[in-house]
């Protein structure tokens, strides 16, 4: 679009009981910001924003802070909307079975320019077929649970969102994004299509943010030890893993300690923690690096060191598997407040 568009769009988001409150306001406050970076150039308010719920007034979100809808959502006037959000939530099975919601929700789909989702949003879209045959993403969390249930989806679990206004890499009509915060990244790169980047950036620097984060959501959510399902012969091991990361854990070390052979130990491993041997290590040792990356006195070399990985370049390797950026990116922009310690 021109960065001299000057139509107005209005931007609904659902709301319902124990809604996340960050997936409604995130999203809006770019659209808010938006509008006050076209008024501060001259231009005109470009957005209209709107909650809508089940009936008009306030709806409790999950953080117990209540938001207030403006509209029923029964009562929209779809073919007035440009973009309708639905969010996630403690609540978004409640919709599973309410054909009510859903009928409108393929009927929206069919009427309105863009419908997307946020977080676990994607799984109200996703029962009401909308997704069937399309790229998506959700939350981390959800990404297994969205596989599973819905095979004809075309899943993207470590993408931050899934619109794309080319069309080249995605349905730019139909879209979702991963956890939470993820919503506001779609919603810049929304208005990034709508009014072109110079207004997006302003908008990202107002909100003091990025406006492309590198890399995927993997980032942001910590690789936890399986707590269930792990057989009494690993957990022993387990529990010394991740104070020997340094040690040589080759699949015959790893074996003598749990007592097996290592084809023995490769098959239970494999069946109780859903991965194999190595690919475990490396992960464990992905997020101890990440955790020495906070101290801003311990070079990279030598958190390599550290963690096993012996050099460097097996270390960036490592996090571009896992995370999808190097370790010098991660420490100066999630981590540490200063530059990396010199290598």
């Amino acid at each position: 679009m021109s960065e001299t568009d000057t139509r107005q769009r209005l931007v609904v988001c659902h709301a319902y009981e124990r809604v996340m409150s960050l997936d409604v306001v995130g999203p809006l406050q770019v659209f808010g910001s938006a509008n006050d970076e076209l008024v501060r150039t001259g231009r005109s308010a470009s957005y209209a924003v709107q909650v809508a719920a089940n009936q008009p007034g306030p709806v409790m979100t999950s953080c117990g802070v209540q938001l207030y809808a403006d509209c029923a959502w029964r009562t929209l006037d779809l073919t007035q909307v440009d973009t309708l959000f639905v969010p996630g939530g403690d609540g978004v099975a409640r919709f599973f079975k309410d054909q009510e919601f859903l009928d409108w929700l393929r009927h929206a789909e069919q009427t309105i320019p863009r419908l997307g989702s946020v977080c676990s949003g994607a799984l109200i879209l996703a029962e009401a077929g909308v997704l069937d045959g399309r790229m998506a993403t959700t939350h981390w969390s959800r990404c297994d649970q969205m596989m599973r249930d819905y095979p004809s989806i075309h899943m993207m679990g470590d993408r931050l969102h899934s619109y794309d206004p080319t069309g080249l890499d995605g349905d730019p009509h139909v879209f979702t994004s991963a956890g939470v915060t993820a919503g506001i990244d779609l919603a810049l790169a929304i208005v990034e299509a709508d009014h072109g980047r110079s207004l997006a950036l302003s908008v990202a620097r107002r909100l003091v943010m990025f406006l492309k984060r590198p890399g995927g959501q993997a980032q942001f959510s910590a690789y936890l030890t399986p707590e269930g399902g792990v057989t009494t012969r690993l957990a022993g091991l387990l529990e010394w893993l991740p104070a020997n990361l340094a040690a040589d854990l080759s699949l015959e070390v790893l074996a003598d300690r749990a007592g097996m052979t290592p084809r023995t130990f490769s098959r239970v491993f494999s069946r109780d923690l859903g991965m194999s041997p190595a690919r475990y290590v490396e992960r464990i040792r992905v997020e101890a690096a990440r955790a020495l990356l906070h101290d801003e006195t311990i070079s990279i070399s030598r958190v390599a060191d550290l963690c096993g990985f012996r050099h460097p370049e097996t270390l960036r390797r490592a996090f571009q598997r896992h995370l999808s950026v190097s370790p010098q990116e991660y420490a100066e922009r999630f981590a540490r407040k200063s530059a990396v310690a010199a290598v």
